[in-house]
């Protein structure tokens, strides 16, 4: 595990926190095993994370199921070294001098569970090559 105060922190944000960064935090703190942290909030959080979701991750071994949309604040934003987002356009809040990451992703509600697994891939690749990125920074991205 590393010193909290040295490892990097990523905010995760999509609209209703329910799917997309829901799944990214989740893949980010189970592949970094704790040297990065992780948080994930929406600009309009839903009531639940989506099951489908939470099935996807479940089949690759990552449980989500005691997660809970969080709304977004502005000082979760203030306290990220990248924040990354996912579809929440002009809801996010900007501030200089913060590293953004913008990550076109499909919203898995409602979709069947190929395009879940699908999306949940494709955000897990996305995951891997910021973790490389941090890693690249100096900052330690892998326990």
């Amino acid at each position: 595990m590393v010193d909290p105060v040295q490892a990097p922190s990523v905010l995760f944000v999509c609209v209703h926190n329910a799917g997309r960064s829901q799944m990214a935090a989740a893949w980010l703190a189970h592949l970094s095993r704790g040297s990065v942290r992780v948080h994930s909030a929406g600009t309009d959080p839903g009531a639940e994370v989506e099951p489908a979701a939470v099935a996807a991750m479940a089949e690759a071994g990552v449980d989500i199921s005691a997660e809970l949309p969080k709304a977004l604040d502005a000082a979760a934003v203030l306290e990220a070294d990248v924040c990354v987002t996912m579809g929440c356009g002009d809801a996010c809040p900007v501030f200089p001098g913060k590293r953004y990451l913008d990550w076109t992703l499909q919203d898995p509600a409602g979709r069947d569970m190929e395009t879940v697994r699908r999306i949940r891939d494709e955000i897990k690749a996305l995951v891997e090559a910021l973790m490389r990125e941090l890693a690249e920074d100096g900052r330690p991205a892998a326990g």
